[in-house]
């Protein structure tokens, strides 16, 4: 593989990442017919019914072999359809973030202090099952404890987003409960929550009464305080915490979305890519409850639009609510501007983190888990802030 063909082929990633998946599939193409052993003929065709790429593909045809070379034997033909197939897909992974070049989960233990648990569990429903790690404390106050539930990003894994979060050391300085249910492979290739789909962004349905079903689960076995439950994501995660949020608002009474979008922001995978790369304002599905967002102001996978318009669904019914904005810089050399909501002397309504620089990684992460950002303000910590204010009257 020469200089130029990676230098390329790390444009083509960088095209796709920011939305532009018709220049990124022109260019992988001109890259392929340049390759040896797919030069020939070129015919364009269409494909009207490719939900994940629009726009114009080659096919690529065997070149016969010069006179003089030694006989090899022939490749099966790469079909019109098995191109647009697999270039449909690539395209799908770079833009979920899945490939190529992502870090990989890590799949290593995670540090425990005696006498705490990180147990493998699993909800069964008539919507089906999801497995999950409930990560409950060795210091164990004496009251019911608030519970969090966190829903990871596409490729990553409950072990992979603790890893990465650190919200498990945060549970034993602040006496928490941490759920991480795991979105399997099967639901969606990429383990992504699939917050685009209309059927999981309603009550009663889908992933978001999988969700509200294993949280019930924890609530009925495990020492937590019903009135203080939240949930939060990063990216797919995080427009799905919105979701789970909005849809359930008897059960969580907060919640967290970074890198994500609004309830109501897609309702298919064109339409779902259109709102990552531009922004969407959503439609408010359910109730509107507290909610804290975080966004990186160089996301190239999830338009940082989204961040504002997460803020704003939070908001609706709350008229008079006077905004108050501060800024700093971070340990880690990042500068940020804080915008808070709130009514009088209560507590914050909404709160929405702009990260200069920051691209679609957790803020403040852990470099032992992927799509961290270890220089940005401390996301966990400010967002369990935000939800220890919150409790269901």
């Amino acid at each position: 593989m020469t200089n130029m063909f990676r230098r390329s082929m790390s444009k083509a990633t960088d095209l796709t990442r920011t939305g532009r998946l018709q220049e990124a599939t022109a260019l992988i193409q001109s890259l392929l017919s340049r390759q040896p052993g797919t030069a020939g003929t070129a015919t364009t065709v269409t494909d009207p019914n490719d939900d994940a790429v629009e726009g114009r593909f080659t096919r690529l045809t065997e070149a016969p072999p010069a006179a003089a070379s030694p006989a090899r034997p022939k490749r099966p033909a790469r079909t019109s359809a098995g191109l647009r197939s697999g270039l449909s897909e690539t395209l799908r992974k770079i833009a979920s973030g899945g490939m190529p070049g992502a870090m990989r989960p890590s799949q290593s233990g995670v540090d425990m202090p005696a006498g705490a648990q990180f147990m493998s569990l699993t909800h069964l429903s008539a919507q089906g099952s999801r497995d999950y790690r409930l990560y409950v404390p060795a210091a164990k106050p004496a009251t019911p404890m608030p519970l969090i539930v966190m829903l990871h990003g596409c490729t990553q894994t409950p072990e992979d987003f603790a890893a990465g979060t650190g919200m498990n050391a945060l549970a034993e300085e602040f006496g928490c409960i941490i759920a991480y249910p795991a979105q399997p492979t099967g639901a969606n290739a990429q383990k992504c929550w699939n917050w685009f789909r209309p059927a999981d962004q309603v009550r009663d349905r889908g992933e978001p009464e999988l969700i509200a079903g294993l949280t019930r689960d924890i609530l009925r076995d495990h020492p937590v305080d019903a009135a203080r439950v939240y949930v939060a994501g990063l990216s797919a995660g995080g427009a799905a915490a919105a979701i789970v949020a909005s849809a359930y608002p008897d059960i969580f009474c907060a919640a967290g979305v970074h890198s994500g979008l609004p309830v109501g922001s897609a309702q298919d995978v064109p339409s779902a890519f259109a709102a990552m790369r531009s922004g969407a304002a959503g439609t408010r599905l359910g109730s509107a409850v507290p909610t804290i967002s975080f966004h990186g102001s160089a996301d190239g996978t999830v338009h940082p639009r989204n961040g504002a318009a997460v803020v704003k669904q939070a908001l609706r019914g709350h008229p008079g609510v006077k905004p108050a904005i501060d800024t700093g810089t971070s340990t880690g050399g990042r500068t940020w501007r804080r915008t808070s909501h709130r009514k009088g002397d209560g507590p914050t309504l909404a709160e929405h983190w702009e990260v200069d620089g920051a691209g679609h990684a957790w803020s403040g992460g852990k470099a032992a888990g992927s799509y961290t950002d270890a220089a940005g303000p401390d996301a966990s910590r400010e967002m369990l802030r935000f939800f220890l204010q919150h409790k269901r009257g």
